[in-house]
């Protein structure tokens, strides 16, 4: 084809124009969208019908945590997991896991990747598709399930008052901006050391100290992780627990053990083709730790394997893609919340699959599958705990409709053992793997 070049004339303008003032009521729609808003101008006040606060299957999961001010969602998500598993067998509904401590190790083990990429790929340009990729974003704060079940098979869990909140980890704003712009220098003095054929002792003093860096940085700003801890506390029927000197392995072994090898993230990715392993290394944070991969399925597929976990009494980790139809005081997720095509009068349709080719559509968040709703076997909505804080939804859970999971969820993690014989057969497969 040729090049197309069009300026826009004064006859276009007058054309658009002109098609502006025939549109039914355009008037009364601009007026309601200035004073209000797109998003309430184009709100169905049916979702409150849709979404009633009603689950025939509700896992009793207690106060939501708040992980306010950071990208940590993904360490949420996984550590709610686990506490409820915790607070069913040792009666403390509201116990809660250091998120602090596993993001502490999360930015040294994601520093020691960054500084190893670096050297390896040293010979290729920065414009290179894997260099821009790393460089883009060294040192952010999201990630993946796999990522967080790595850091907790290497570090352990404690409990939050043994490693609690600061002011930084809060609000990571400060510490990403100066942890980038340190991950970026040294990744330029490394590939410089690198292609000026340093010795591979200069290399590896070089990022050692690079390395102590970080970790005084990240101690300055998150405290040092304590190596033993006590385990104190009153259960909800006010009997006293205390179990002193424990490291954060052996409180992981003897109160919470959960083999994370026995789950698989199931995604659903339709612009791949299904019944394969996928695998994502360009987002590994642990050196030799649990791999990122998924085995792409069906939604349905996904659905039946979260549903027989929830029934079984445990809750699910689960990626989404929470910026789309989300109202966040009202905790809502509804396909149909904002009927903004409509009140525009213009065509949006994309299914999932054209969404993920055409960059509209992304896992942006992870949260916690707690409920779902199962009219005639027939899921029609979920109860979700999120990682916002009691101040929104309903004292921090939202309630999503089925359609907005088929239409915006792309991953649960589940026991292996809810897969059926044909998936098992595909984790033996050798994962393709996945550029950044």
């Amino acid at each position: 084809m040729t090049e197309f070049n069009h300026p826009i004339t004064s006859d276009d303008i007058n054309q658009m124009q002109a098609d502006l003032e025939v549109q039914p009521k355009n008037e009364v729609i601009s007026r309601a969208i200035m004073t209000n808003g797109i998003d309430k101008a184009s709100e169905d006040p049916r979702t409150a019908v849709r979404l009633n606060r009603t689950f025939s299957v509700d896992l009793d999961t207690g106060t939501v945590a708040n992980q306010k001010h950071s990208g940590r969602c993904w360490l949420f998500s996984l550590l709610n997991t686990l506490r409820h598993k915790f607070a069913v067998k040792y009666n403390k509904k509201d116990f809660e896991l250091s998120q602090n401590y596993l993001f502490f190790w999360d930015k040294i083990e994601r520093a020691n990747m960054f500084y190893d990429r670096m050297i390896t790929l040293a010979d290729r340009p920065t414009s290179d598709r894997d260099v821009d990729f790393y460089l883009s974003m060294p040192g952010e704060d999201g990630g993946q399930w796999a990522m967080a079940a790595a850091l907790v098979q290497k570090y352990g869990v404690i409990p939050k008052e043994a490693f609690p909140e600061t002011a930084v980890t809060d609000d990571t704003t400060d510490y990403d901006e100066v942890m980038d712009r340190k991950l970026r220098h040294d990744g330029m003095v490394l590939r410089n050391l690198v292609n000026s054929d340093a010795s591979d002792y200069d290399i590896n003093q070089m990022k050692q100290k690079m390395m102590s860096e970080v970790y005084r940085m990240t101690a300055y700003s998150f405290g040092v992780p304590p190596k033993t801890f006590d385990l104190e506390y009153r259960d909800d029927d006010k009997k006293y627990h205390l179990d002193q000197g424990l490291t954060p392995k052996q409180f992981y072994d003897k109160y919470i053990g959960v083999d994370l090898n026995d789950y698989v993230v199931l995604t659903n990715s339709p612009d791949k083709k299904m019944d394969e392993m996928y695998s994502l290394p360009s987002q590994n944070n642990v050196e030799g730790g649990m791999p990122i991969e998924f085995l792409n399925a069906p939604m349905d597929e996904l659905k039946e394997a979260a549903i027989k976990q929830l029934k079984d009494g445990e809750t699910v980790w689960f990626g989404n893609d929470v910026l789309h139809q989300m109202n966040r005081q009202k905790g809502c997720l509804d396909s149909k919340l904002y009927r903004q095509a409509a009140l525009f009068g213009v065509d949006m349709t994309m299914t999932k699959a054209e969404r993920l080719e055409y960059h509209e559509a992304e896992v942006s968040h992870a949260m916690t599958l707690t409920g779902v709703d199962l009219i005639n076997d027939v899921p029609t909505k979920w109860k979700v705990e999120n990682s916002w804080g009691k101040k929104v939804g309903d004292d921090g859970y939202f309630a999503m409709t089925d359609e907005w999971m088929q239409d915006f969820v792309y991953e649960v993690v589940v026991k292996k053992s809810y897969l059926k014989h044909t998936q098992k057969e595909v984790l033996k497969k050798t994962p393709i793997k996945l550029y950044p």
